[in-house]
């Protein structure tokens, strides 16, 4: 058992009730599928380059980790949606490899996860692994975030996607549900306010909140973005 990930899953547990509801009843296959993961990823990222991180334990804290951090807010979001876990379709735009949308689904085994990316390399990686994992409630789309059809998911998620610009933000507006929202991991207060104040007027809220990641001394924020009226 990887102890930096357990130690951390536990911290995440014990921090927020909803996140403990979750992952408790499932802890063994959680921890399971997130090691196989991990070994995904130490396999082929000297090839194709899918994340920066100079040792086993900066992987596990930076990228893993970092991508549970929010799921407690994540929960909380879906819940604001009225429908049943079962019901809810989640979209990790730009997934790369497969962060945060990958852990995200070990996590949340009820909700269906749909991993975009368009470059092919990282696509064929992404299908690898959730054939490795037996992931039953994930699967890659390789194309454009913005060719997908409209109105179509509950919550878009993305880490290290792109700068929040206009055209980029009204795109993502387009393919939610009604009641969706974005769910943007930033990292510290003082960038997200000045992204936010470069697309001001085009969003009717945003809230940066909290989520510290277990390990890392440094600020982690989920930006929940929520689109007008008119979308």
């Amino acid at each position: 058992m990887d102890p930096i990930l357990s130690k951390g899953l536990q911290r995440l547990c014990e921090a927020e009730s909803v996140v403990d509801a979750v992952i408790k009843p499932r802890a063994e296959t959680v921890l399971t599928l997130l090691e196989k993961y991990i070994a995904e990823i130490e396999l082929f990222n000297p090839a194709y380059g899918l994340v920066g991180a100079k040792d086993h334990g900066e992987l596990v804290t930076k990228h893993i980790l970092d991508s549970l951090a929010p799921l407690g807010i994540i929960l909380r979001l879906l819940e604001i949606c009225g429908k049943n876990q079962e019901h809810l379709l989640i979209a990790d735009a730009g997934s790369g490899a497969g962060l945060p949308g990958i852990p995200l689904a070990i996590a949340l085994s009820t909700v269906s996860f749909i991993l975009i990316e368009r470059m092919g390399r990282r696509t064929g990686f992404l299908r690898n692994t959730i054939a490795v994992l037996g992931l039953t409630n994930a699967v890659v789309e390789e194309g454009e975030m913005e060719k997908q059809a409209p109105g179509r998911f509950d919550l878009i998620t993305f880490r290290a996607f792109r700068p929040l610009e206009e055209p980029i933000l009204k795109g993502l507006f387009r393919l939610l549900a009604g009641g969706g929202v974005l769910a943007a991991y930033k990292g510290r207060m003082e960038a997200i306010q000045q992204e936010m104040e470069a697309v001001k007027g085009h969003a009717r809220k945003w809230e940066a909140l909290p989520c510290p990641v277990p390990g890392l001394n440094e600020e982690r924020h989920l930006l929940v973005i929520h689109p007008p009226e008119s979308f």
